[in-house]
């Protein structure tokens, strides 16, 4: 990547850093459930401030790298969303009060970029020295493809469930119920600890899980540190308003799933066709790079990212509405039906429930 001003990576570290701060600070200050009107106007905000970010990368480092820095942030975005899912059953499973969602949140997104900022550094290490990682990488994008297309979603129906948190239980005196925000509180002249502090550490493994995830799949977009990492941060900014902008939404986004492993699995093998290209394995050709393995370029990936999620969402919400229609003429249906309809209807519902994992 051609050499960026000392001062635009400098200042673009500080405003962000500002930026995060003003946005702790007020969660802190004035926590509350925003509306849905405040929760867009943020959202609208970061999402414009990755843009103008993007225009600037295009203008001081060219189509080539300010194309890398759009398909990161745009995979690690939808990547993001994906952590929605998982932070929604969260706060419903631990009955997390509204008022004090934003906050813990926000805690969960500087964890996230702790974690994530750990884990591009050592990566960006690794590649400098070690080319073979991008088959390692490669295998294992495609892996966690096919574990996202196949997975049913009882492990996230049971995020809350594990040793760790058992032991925690066990081991600390807790309360039964909050206390505001507080993490320690006093019952009966003893100081405890509050469900919230199982709360941080549930949000802070589901972080590390998705950090594992999402920071080879960057690598395998672009190589250069600065780019992976800012677009890790501009994909985590405003997530915590964007939780409460789709509410309802994110279960209505049925293919969202299918689409994160069609990218995963499209960056897998441009990571292992990578490694081909850059091959060093003595036995490997031979220690050779191998001629024939086309590098795939940024716009093309770009354009696959880009047209996977466009045809998930659509294809979601046209699916949600077709149910949503059928559950009205369903209910239309019962209401003026014979007994034989209605017990057509029962045993279609005993079977739906036969199918339900909660069942």
């Amino acid at each position: 990547m051609p050499a960026l001003p000392l001062a635009f990576e400098i200042g673009t570290f500080v405003v962000l850093g500002i930026i995060l701060l003003f946005d702790l600070l007020l969660v802190v200050k004035r926590p509350h459930e925003p509306s849905m009107k405040e929760a867009g106007l943020w959202v609208a905000f970061y999402v414009g401030l990755a843009l103008v970010f993007a225009a600037l990368m295009f203008a001081f480092t060219g189509p080539e790298y300010g194309g890398q820095f759009v398909a990161g942030w745009i995979t690690e975005y939808s990547l993001s969303i994906d952590n929605l899912f998982v932070f929604i059953i969260i706060m419903a499973r631990f009955s997390v009060p509204r008022k004090y969602q934003q906050e813990v949140l926000m805690v969960g997104i500087i964890i996230a970029l702790i974690l994530r900022g750990i884990f591009i550094a050592l990566g960006a290490a690794v590649i400098e020295n070690f080319s073979w990682i991008f088959y390692i990488f490669g295998a294992f994008l495609l892996y966690t493809a096919y574990k996202q297309a196949t997975d049913s979603g009882e492990d996230e129906e049971h995020a809350g469930d594990n040793k760790l948190i058992s032991k925690l239980r066990s081991v600390l005196p807790m309360s039964e119920s909050y206390d505001g925000n507080k993490v320690r509180t006093v019952v009966d002249g003893k100081k405890v600890f509050t469900p919230m502090l199982i709360v941080f550490v549930t949000i802070g493994l589901t972080d590390l899980l998705f950090a594992v995830d999402s920071i080879p799949a960057i690598f395998g977009l672009t190589q250069s540190a600065f780019i992976v990492f800012t677009a890790n941060i501009f994909a985590l900014m405003g997530l915590r308003q964007l939780y409460f902008l789709l509410g309802g939404l994110m279960t209505r986004l049925i293919y969202l799933k299918h689409a994160l492993s069609v990218i995963l699995a499209f960056i897998g093998v441009k990571l292992i066709l990578h490694a081909m290209h850059v091959n060093e394995l003595p036995f490997i050709n031979g220690g050779q790079h191998i001629g024939w393995a086309p590098e795939i370029p940024t716009f093309v990936s770009l354009a696959v990212i880009i047209a996977t999620i466009v045809v998930a969402v659509i294809a979601s919400l046209i699916r949600s509405r077709s149910l949503e229609q059928a559950e009205a003429r369903s209910g239309k249906a019962t209401d003026g039906s014979s007994s034989a309809v209605d017990e057509g209807l029962d045993q279609a519902a005993d079977e739906a429930g036969a199918k339900d994992p909660r069942h």
